[in-house]
């Protein structure tokens, strides 16, 4: 049932079935009235597609993660696609993969597919690739970076303050009474590199002695191996910060079948507190990096700037830390 299927019946032009359908004046309510009722009785629902070519407005929003497994990302992709729903938009969400030519090449689809804005969610976008393809085919799209920034026109980021955040961590651990805290990171992403920056701040501040920064992947079995490792190559430890939670909680069981004593030995510490922290035995202590708030600035920046406004181009939001059982 087209609108012009609907007009006919009605005995009206298709203008003016147009009127009513988008609740503009100029219709009688007897005319408006019988219109309704035939919208009704043929479940009537416009084509946005053909919507679009006339008003050139898609209402489609892209939305890019590097890897849906990451929790803490899919989970920023759900609030964001919520907040945009609540306003009318339709979220496409593409899973890029972590290589940057691939992140590049799902910035051209996000053109092809004519979206109004785009979202992309973690620091691994602020690459060189990246922002050579949004001036490519992105130029004159908003484009909001949660937790990045690329210092184009069109792009806005939103920011957590990760590098202080981490600092408190090792602050938290000398004023409990622990002097050599390591640092485990995975990923070299921008957002890492910032808290391993953190922890070196701190431990340097406070003349805590070597850096003790160690590397493995994002695995529970990463977590747990590399933990043992420190443990072996350094038995002074008594303190360990991990870039994520994941990381942590395998860190923990690592500690535990030591015969390690949590956190009267070795105090652990997470990022994200997400639900990783909340189901570890003993509870895991964790940065929040506050992802409510963080992507909830990011769905009303981009729309601020789809409606025509000046949002700020960066935005930065502070972190805290919520201490459990683990410090």
């Amino acid at each position: 049932m087209t609108i012009y299927d609907i007009a006919k019946k009605a005995g009206v032009s298709a203008s003016t079935v147009s009127r009513v359908i988008n609740n503009k004046p100029g219709v009688r309510e007897e005319t408006k009235k019988r219109i309704q009722q035939l919208l009704i009785k043929y479940n009537y629902s416009p084509n946005e597609a053909a919507r679009g070519l006339v008003t050139q407005a898609s209402k489609i929003i892209g939305i890019l993660v590097d890897d849906i497994r990451t929790i803490h990302h899919t989970d920023g992709a759900y609030i964001i696609e919520r907040e945009l729903v609540k306003l009318g938009y339709c979220c496409i969400i593409f899973n890029t993969g972590t290589d940057e030519a691939s992140k590049a090449k799902y910035i051209n689809i996000l053109k092809r597919r004519r979206v109004e804005g785009a979202v992309l969610i973690g620091s691994s976008f602020q690459v060189k690739a990246v922002e050579q393809a949004i001036k490519k085919y992105l130029n004159d799209t908003p484009v909001v970076m949660a937790n990045g920034y690329l210092d184009l026109p069109n792009v806005y980021g939103i920011l957590a303050d990760e590098q202080n955040g981490v600092a408190n961590c090792v602050k938290l651990l000398y004023d409990k009474g622990h002097r050599r805290p390591a640092f485990v990171i995975d990923l070299h992403t921008p957002s890492n590199l910032a808290k391993k920056a953190g922890y070196e701040q701190a431990v340097q501040s406070l003349g805590l002695g070597d850096i003790l920064v160690y590397e493995t992947n994002r695995t529970l079995q990463g977590g747990y191996n590399v933990t043992k490792k420190i443990m072996q190559e350094h038995p002074e430890v008594d303190g360990i910060i991990y870039a994520v939670d994941l990381l942590a909680a395998a860190g923990t069981r690592a500690l535990l079948d030591m015969g390690i004593s949590i956190p009267k030995q070795v105090a652990v510490i997470g990022i994200d507190n997400s639900i990783y922290a909340e189901i570890c035995n003993p509870k895991l202590t964790s940065l929040d990096n506050k992802l409510l708030n963080l992507s909830m600035t990011a769905a009303h920046t981009l729309i601020s700037a789809l409606a025509g406004g000046q949002p700020n181009k960066k935005i930065l939001i502070f972190s805290s830390i919520e201490e459990r059982e683990t410090t």
